[in-house]
């Protein structure tokens, strides 16, 4: 939950998640219906499928114990370097310093690092070795990341209150400015298209889109930035990730539904998991239907 998600966040919504979906067990076993209903709200829903896939290998390999191993704990789906690091490390208590967003930003302060070359992935993991091995593993990761979270902010850091300053050379040169690689934004247009059946709206299983895969949408097409100018006058913007999505929306009327389709009552749309952007289509329109 905590990939891409603030702890604050994360905090009732794994309360909720663990009180429904108590262990691995259980997450193996539960229904896609159930397991994203209590996952609705944090986006990225291909964590909370991966989740599942994971827990049902680990009970099926692995006697429902995690694995040890990096290279085991990588063939789980959604596990990446910085995850099994991060569990070698907090659960299994190996000499590992995951390199998490706060240890970045650390580590980048700590060093004063600048450059495009000094802030690649490969440098920082070199880097990484300043903070030295301890026999509490576990603890230390965890202390840097809270180090990162809640002094080494990105802006107007907590130096009074860091353990690390006498060491850092971004304190030394009162220079805290922190260098990020260009994040690439890319713009994309969509129409939505509100099928309209009394009181009922139309929603489709995406099967089109590589975002979201599965969950259900109002009917879109992609379509080109000067046929989005021709469109309707009911537009919206919605940030995703890494991609600008902006949305026309129009309105048709039918009694027609495709196979992967589904009439929902307007006022049930709260008791389906949807994604956060049909949401904000539906309050973008709610008062014209």
């Amino acid at each position: 939950m905590l990939q891409q998600t603030q702890v604050k966040t994360v905090i009732p919504y794994f309360n909720n998640f663990f009180k429904n979906i108590p262990n691995l067990h259980a997450l193996a076993r539960v229904g896609d219906a159930k397991l994203l209903k209590h996952w609705q709200g944090l986006g990225y829903y291909s964590r909370a499928k991966n989740l599942k896939k994971s827990a049902k290998l680990i009970v099926d390999n692995y006697n429902g114990r995690l694995p040890g191993n990096f290279e085991e704990l990588k063939k789980l789906p959604g596990i990446g370097d910085y995850t099994a690091s991060a569990i070698l490390a907090i659960v299994f208590n190996q000499e590992i310093i995951p390199l998490d967003g706060n240890i970045e930003r650390v580590l980048k302060r700590i060093l004063n690092l600048k450059t495009e070359d000094e802030i690649k992935k490969g440098n920082l993991h070199k880097q990484k070795k300043i903070f030295g091995k301890t026999s509490r593993s576990g603890d230390y990761a965890q202390a840097l990341m809270e180090i990162g979270a809640l002094l080494c902010k990105p802006k107007n850091p907590y130096c009074d209150k860091c353990p690390l300053t006498k060491n850092c050379l971004s304190f030394k040169k009162k220079d805290f400015e922190i260098k990020k690689k260009d994040k690439k934004i890319i713009d994309k247009f969509y129409l939505a298209t509100l099928y309209r059946n009394d009181d009922q709206l139309l929603l489709v299983k995406n099967e089109k889109f590589k975002f979201l895969k599965n969950l259900l949408i109002f009917p879109m097409t992609e379509i080109s930035q000067s046929d989005s100018l021709l469109r309707s006058k009911n537009k919206l913007n919605v940030k995703m990730s890494n991609m600008n999505m902006n949305i026309s929306v129009d309105f048709s009327n039918t009694k027609n539904k495709p196979k992967n389709g589904l009439w929902i009552k307007k006022t049930k749309l709260e008791n389906f998991t949807i994604p956060t952007f049909t949401k904000k289509i539906f309050a973008s329109i709610k008062h014209n239907l």
